[in-house]
């Protein structure tokens, strides 16, 4: 499967596009994928890009969430499957299942999900912030936001804070 099949895939129970844009909100653009049964989003300026899933590596005393490394044009990138990342129940990988290749922290990594739809803008009018539900000792979450595309809710994700800083130069000393 290549690339512009994966980005022709439409999300067929929903459509994320808002057509009632008004003008003078400005849009932010997101690259929808899900997760279980969840929509998440990254805002395309941290996807470097979106390839099938390929044979990882696996190396020894890694975090379960940390799958192995893939050699991704003579470069090495670490992998991560995000059910495990955010403690869901493991799923077989099928031929849906996508990496998307992320900057983070002016490291590449890949994020494994279940399956990717398509880029949407969310206007920044409609994005609510994440809720608070109690304090936690870990002030920096993962998720940056709710947008509303239409009828349908996303969860916005910060490609920066999947993976915390310390934990991925400790994955970077392994390799």
């Amino acid at each position: 499967m290549s690339v512009n099949k994966i980005e022709e895939r439409e999300y067929e129970e929903n459509h994320f596009i808002d057509d009632d844009e008004e003008e003078g909100n400005q849009g932010n653009k997101y690259l929808t994928f899900k997760i279980a049964q969840e929509v998440y989003g990254i805002d395309i300026s941290e996807i470097i890009e979106i390839i099938e899933l390929q044979k990882i590596t696996e190396v020894p005393d890694m975090p379960e969430y940390v799958k192995g490394v893939i050699n991704l044009r003579g470069k090495v990138i670490p992998i991560i499957d995000l059910r495990l990342r955010f403690n869901m129940e493991k799923r077989e990988y099928d031929d849906r299942t996508c990496i998307v290749i992320v900057k983070v922290d002016e490291k590449t990594i890949g994020f494994i999900v279940d399956t990717v739809f398509e880029v949407v803008d969310v206007n920044s009018t409609e994005i609510d912030p994440p809720p608070q539900f109690k304090k936690s000792l870990r002030d920096d979450r993962y998720i940056s936001g709710i947008g509303k595309a239409g009828e349908n809710i996303i969860i916005l994700l910060d490609a920066d804070k999947i993976i915390h800083l310390d934990e991925l130069n400790e994955i970077s000393k392994k390799m």
